[in-house]
């Protein structure tokens, strides 16, 4: 599990997306500064052929028209060659210049003359017309590499049109290393700003990662907050109605299993339940029968009307007796219903520290006239399975007994601790009480009916020997652990529920 969970945090959805999206815009990025440099050049020698064939085609209007000596024209041909970066030269027949945009003459007309009469063998034509040719050539005096144009004009003149290459190259490494600048800041940017994006649409899912984690451990109380209508948040309301369908199931299945456990164990137990039922009722009530008996008799036959004062003890021996088996028959009743399984148990989830605090309270004013303190644990709440009714029992038969036995420093004490084993989670309910421990020859026989380890104390408060019984059988009818811990300054009964 554990190697499950890193594994999960390592390929965690949020740093999938985000490595996703930046290798995606990186890659991008690269691409386009590798398409730069493979075509970018070609781009620019091909835009620099199309613009020096329209100066040509300009030039070649203008002289044809023969209005190459105004201000006018002057202006556009300066302003072409220095939006094109070209030189331009034409001549006529007798080798007079006619339209120059650079001082440097010569130069061109070297080139021209080259050009026309010794054509280089290393010049790279890329195109050509009826009056024209357009190639790559090579400056040996400088080792530039020139576009050149040149050719005849409709009038006969001769022109020579070039464009350095350098400069085109120039312009291309600076936008390929402006390209990866701008790219490198635009992915660093992009990456925090895909960062924070999909932390905030991650944060959901994660949320219902934690949710369905929960749920594994059969804990059914975390519930998804839905922050709109998008296809996470209709997940997580699905997820929180399976959450609720399962915990009723959950809920629904142990107490069918519950049920069925006990119908296994009943029908063994019914015939030995009923024949140690009628005994213990016949022996216990044997003694309150035999006082009401003696009593009533002494009524009759000895008691004077004018001696009231016995009268009414007689009556008070007879009352109480008759009350105290009233009590017993009303628990043995309860305690046949649990043993014969007639008393379904009800399986439910519920805060057993919520149940432990309201009983508390309930029973302050005893509590305040017996002079007990009691010590109460205040935990978290803490959730657990069983049938809350009985649980109650449960705890009112412990502190009652509790109640009845405590001595020396006077203190109740009730704590919780919480036991986490591989296959099951259960917390720990134990109610301790001051006093003197139980013998040791007694442990054994406490829970069984009718068992009174201090007989003349037990009917001093009224005590039936059954309260112990009940607690047995409501946690067996729970399948749930229950003891009690001798000390030498007390006793300390406890009973375990599950909280998973």
């Amino acid at each position: 599990m554990k190697r499950w969970k890193n594994r999960l945090a390592g390929h965690s959805i949020r740093h999938e997306i985000a490595i996703i999206f930046i290798a995606v815009m990186a890659g991008t990025i690269i691409l386009c500064w590798i398409i730069n440099n493979i075509f970018l050049e070609n781009f620019y020698i091909q835009n620099k052929k199309d613009a020096i064939k329209d100066a040509y085609c300009r030039i070649n209007e203008v002289v044809t028209d023969g209005d190459t000596s105004s201000d006018a024209f002057d202006l556009e041909l300066r302003k072409t060659c220095d939006m094109y970066n070209i030189g331009l030269l034409v001549i006529d027949a007798a080798s007079n210049t006619q339209i120059s945009s650079t001082r440097d003459v010569d130069k061109l007309l070297f080139r021209l003359y080259d050009n026309f009469f010794r054509p280089g063998n290393d010049n790279e034509y890329l195109d050509e017309g009826s009056n024209y040719y357009i190639a790559k050539v090579m400056d040996k005096s400088t080792n530039t590499e020139y576009l050149e144009m040149w050719g005849l004009l409709d009038n006969g003149n001769l022109f020579l049109i070039r464009s350095p290459i350098e400069s085109i190259r120039d312009s291309v490494n600076l936008s390929n290393r402006f390209l990866a600048y701008v790219g490198l800041i635009a992915v660093f940017i992009s990456a925090v700003l895909i960062w924070f994006v999909t932390t905030r649409i991650t944060k959901p899912i994660m949320e219902l990662k934690s949710i369905s984690e929960e749920m594994t451990k059969l804990n059914f109380e975390t519930k998804y907050e839905s922050r709109g209508q998008n296809e996470i948040d209709l997940l997580g309301e699905h997820i929180n109605e399976l959450s609720s369908t399962l915990e009723k199931t959950i809920s629904e299945l142990k107490t069918a299993n519950n049920e069925l456990m006990r119908d296994i164990e009943k029908k063994e137990q019914i015939d030995e339940m009923r024949k140690e039922f009628l005994s213990n009722v016949s022996h216990e009530l044997k003694t309150p029968i035999a006082l009401i008996q003696g009593y009533a008799e002494g009524l009759k036959e000895g008691i004077n009307d004018d001696d009231t004062e016995s009268r009414d003890f007689y009556c008070d021996v007879i009352m109480d007796e008759a009350g105290k088996m009233n009590t017993m028959v009303r628990k043995l009743l309860d305690l046949n219903q649990l043993e014969f399984g007639n008393d379904i148990v009800t399986l439910e989830r519920f805060d057993i520290t919520a149940l432990i605090r309201n009983f508390i309270a309930s029973a302050e004013i005893l509590i305040s006239q017996r002079g007990v303190h009691v010590r109460l644990d205040e935990p978290e709440p803490v959730y657990v399975w069983a049938d809350e009714f009985k649980t109650e029992e449960i705890v009112r038969n412990f502190f009652s007994n509790a109640m009845n036995h405590v001595s020396g420093d006077r203190i109740i004490e009730i704590k919780y601790r919480l036991i986490e084993e591989e296959h099951a989670n259960r917390v720990r309910i134990s109610v301790f009480n001051t006093g003197e421990p139980i013998p040791e020859e007694s442990l054994p026989h406490i829970w069984e009916k009718f068992y009174k380890v201090d007989k003349a104390r037990t009917r001093e408060y009224g005590g039936s020997g059954v309260g112990l019984s009940i607690v047995k059988a409501i946690m067996e009818s729970m399948n749930q652990h229950y003891g009690v811990i001798n000390y030498t300054n007390g006793v300390e009964f406890w009973f375990e529920l599950e909280t998973k």
